[in-house]
């Protein structure tokens, strides 16, 4: 039974016979399987917890070697005297600590329950560990760095949302959710494309003379725009299911493979009734 839960087999049947159970009992079986194998709230609530913690501080740090930065209140600097930038430390050691996080999101994800969003992360990895190698190796990091202070802003808003749901806080999960909402939809959909890609494309074009690495950055920056697009339509999803049933529910949290045996579930309880 176990081979065949791992192989995804359902066919009761057959496994009944073969392990010399009642159809029923192996029924049973998988649900109980199912149920054993999934993290218990108090697992997610410890992961959560940590997840929250890390990208608050993350966003703090981004925040605090950004401030004094001339770059981030005129997006020229980043282009002035390009490439005979020099790198701060503290900006050295906030792009290290950025890379370092993205390179074990990118590595996790094989090794993680796999989610409905699994390729759009997959691609959004590796495009911003590419534009983090290729804007650092090129010095661009000046601009490098407003797409990851841009980006810092409101995972952390999600993180506490969904603890404050497993806590059954519900009032301070529609808070913190509603903030995220505003915060993504801000940050993402309208200060990276006006902000962020157009000085790299109107802006740096003014003042830097073109080089293939160049085209190839606005196109990774591109690629983020548009998983930052299907995103929003996913966050969208969540925020009109929540208006009508008054529940928040991530609709890209669940594996796939969870939302086929949530259908067997459902199926095996009817034929139980």
């Amino acid at each position: 039974l176990e081979s065949a839960y791992v192989a995804r087999q359902k066919d009761y049947q057959a496994l009944s016979k073969e392990a010399g159970l009642t159809e029923r009992q192996v029924e049973r079986w998988f649900r109980q399987r199912q149920m054993a194998g999934r993290p218990s709230p108090l697992s997610k609530f410890t992961e959560t917890g940590w997840r929250w913690i890390f990208y608050l501080s993350l966003h703090m740090v981004s925040v605090w070697v950004m401030w004094s930065k001339p770059w981030v209140w005129n997006t020229f600097y980043c282009w002035y005297d390009y490439p005979f930038h020099v790198v701060d430390p503290a900006v050295w050691w906030h792009y290290m600590w950025e890379l370092a996080f993205y390179w074990s999101l990118f590595i996790s994800q094989f090794f993680d329950a796999k989610r409905k969003d699994f390729w759009e992360m997959f691609i959004h990895h590796v495009a911003t560990l590419a534009l983090l190698i290729l804007s650092w190796t090129n010095h661009m990091h000046r601009m490098g760095s407003l797409v990851l202070l841009v980006h810092d802003f409101a995972d952390h808003w999600l993180e506490l949302a969904k603890l404050a749901r497993y806590a059954n806080f519900k009032m301070c999960c529609d808070i913190s959710f509603v903030v995220f909402l505003v915060t993504w939809s801000y940050t993402r959909i309208g200060v990276f494309p006006t902000w962020i890609i157009y000085s790299t494309t109107i802006e740096a074009a003014q003042l830097v003379q073109m080089f293939p690495v160049y085209y190839i950055f606005n196109c990774l920056l591109s690629i983020l725009l548009v998983l930052h697009i299907i995103w929003f339509y996913y966050i969208a999803k969540v925020a009109y299911k929540s208006l009508i049933s008054g529940k928040t529910d991530d609709s890209r949290s669940d594996s796939d493979s969870d939302d086929e045996d949530s259908g067997d579930l459902s199926s095996d309880n009817k034929k139980l009734k």
